[in-house]
């Protein structure tokens, strides 16, 4: 599966009920069928498939690039199967909003009722609060999350969908995560789709490339609170002339900052950055030199960490240590298969055509009326190309 990001146009108002609940109605048969024939975890697994994932809210009623989808999708799969979950082996928690933030509750409840070991309940909530972490800290890209859900099945095969929104470009970017895909919590996590917006400069901590950079950060919080604070006033002197080589006094010797130059950059993000010394960033720094976290991802998972943190630890990586992270938006331009026209690669017209045959013979073997048979299986021909 290729890996990235979705966005999307940014819509408002509300969904109208009699929508809601045909979407609910017809979801729940379409559930059924997937999760009698292949089971809980695979239904997990699709979830977690961006492209699955628009196509199936698309049968259901929405339009494909519609940011509304996430929402109303995840609020209506989870309306759909309220009261079936322990037959059906599927649990889906948090939502849109404050519904969002009640995620762990709602999963530690789950775990309860189900009678999970509390280690497994512990992980699942975990898993949950990282994937929020990473894709506002880690992934800076202009997109503030407002929705977060949390699939689980009862043998442990978890999704996250969560979408972010940018008001200054009126578009939301949706992300994917899926258990099995998740090798590293802060190393290319994603499973995903592509995007068709690209923005020109995201500071991209999660990728391959940014592997010296995390390395990097996590040993300036390992040694001391004096060292780090030193490098970042160092930082707030020299933050301007980021286009030329920069040299500093540092310590007994002459410090050469890295070059930064106009050609390689469009944007870099230390010429807006405020380096002036705040008290919440010193007390967050001084916390984490003293408990001295043993490698990135606990770095990441401490208290009080988010992306100011993060930024400022990238940034004196590279500037002074010169441990460059990526600075390439995870987005992929359009669509999971492809594009139309070949850009930026070919349409995997094989995977697409499985989706689409899969959520076909869904429909038909659904306990659905006809005419929402005929209604969904027509919004399937307008997916195909």
């Amino acid at each position: 599966m290729h890996r990235g990001v979705a966005t999307f146009t940014l819509d408002t108002g509300k969904c109208p009920k009699w929508l809601f609940d045909r979407m609910v109605r017809l979801g729940r048969s379409i559930n059924e069928v997937l999760i009698d024939e292949f089971g809980p975890d695979e239904f997990i697994k699709r979830i977690s498939d961006p492209v699955w994932f628009q196509s199936l809210g698309t049968v259901l009623a929405f339009d494909w690039n519609a940011s509304g989808l996430t929402t109303i999708l995840t609020a209506a799969l989870k309306e759909s199967i309220r009261g079936e979950e322990e037959r059906l082996g599927v649990f889906i928690c948090g939502g849109k909003g404050k519904t969002s933030r009640k995620t762990p509750d709602q999963i530690y409840e789950w775990g309860n009722r189900l009678g999970l070991a509390e280690g497994d309940t512990a992980n699942l909530s975990y898993n949950s609060r990282m994937a929020a972490k990473v894709d506002s800290a880690l992934v800076q890209d202009g997109y503030q999350l407002y929705h977060h859900s949390f699939f689980f099945s009862r043998n442990g095969a978890w999704a996250v969908v969560q979408q972010g929104m940018n008001e200054r470009t009126s578009t939301a970017r949706r992300y994917h995560w899926y258990s099995e895909s998740v090798h590293d919590l802060v190393r290319e996590p994603h499973s995903g789709i592509s995007s068709e917006a690209f923005n020109a400069s995201v500071l991209n901590l999660v990728a391959g490339e940014s592997d010296n950079a995390r390395n990097v950060s996590t040993e300036l919080v390992q040694a001391s609170f004096p060292a780090i604070k030193k490098d970042i006033e160092i930082l707030r002197r020299h933050s301007t002339p980021v286009s030329r080589m920069a040299s500093v006094r540092h310590g007994s010797g002459q410090l050469t900052l890295l070059e930064l130059s106009p050609h390689e950059f469009r944007y870099h993000p230390v010429v807006e950055e405020n380096f002036w010394y705040s008290k919440y960033l010193e007390k967050i720094l001084q916390k984490l030199a003293y408990e001295k976290p043993k490698n990135y991802e606990s770095l990441l998972a401490t208290e009080g960490v988010g992306a100011k943190t993060i930024r400022a630890l990238a940034l004196v990586a590279e500037i002074i240590y010169g441990a460059r992270p990526s600075y390439k938006d995870p987005a992929r331009y359009s669509f999971a298969h492809g594009g139309k026209d070949g850009t930026p690669y070919p349409v995997d017209r094989k995977t697409y055509d499985r989706t689409i045959a899969l959520l076909r013979e869904a429909i038909q073997k659904s306990q659905a009326t006809p005419k929402e048979k005929d209604g969904a299986m027509g919004r399937i021909t307008q997916l195909s190309f």
